[in-house]
C-alpha cells in the first residue's frame, strides 16, 4: 500500500471559536483547541472576527478572510505558534 505524506496530516472537519479559543475536530475524532492570543494577527482580532474562521483546502487549512489570515491544521495541532504562552501571574 503507498500513501503519500498528506495522508498522515490532521484534517479537520469543523472549526469553531469560543471565548478567544479556536477549536477544530479532526477526522480522527479528536478536538483540539488552542488561544487565539498564539498567532499576532488573531490576538488582535475580536471575537466576532475569530468566529468567521472557515475549514479550507479540504480539511488541511484554517482560513479568516476578513482578517487575511491563513494557518495549516497539521502546524496547530504540531503546537507551532507565532508566539509564546502569555506569562502566568504569580
Amino acid at each position: 500500500m503507498n500513501t503519500t505524506a498528506i495522508d498522515n496530516e490532521p484534517c479537520a472537519l469543523r472549526a469553531w471559536a469560543e471565548a478567544r479559543m479556536i477549536y477544530l475536530e479532526l477526522t480522527d475524532g479528536r478536538i483540539v483547541g488552542f488561544p487565539a492570543d498564539r498567532f499576532k494577527t488573531l490576538r488582535a482580532a475580536t471575537q466576532e472576527q475569530l468566529k468567521q474562521v472557515t475549514i479550507e483546502v479540504n480539511g488541511y487549512a484554517l482560513r479568516w478572510e476578513t482578517l487575511d489570515e491563513d494557518l495549516t491544521v497539521a502546524g496547530v495541532v504540531a503546537g507551532r505558534f507565532q508566539l509564546p504562552l502569555p506569562e502566568q501571574a504569580a
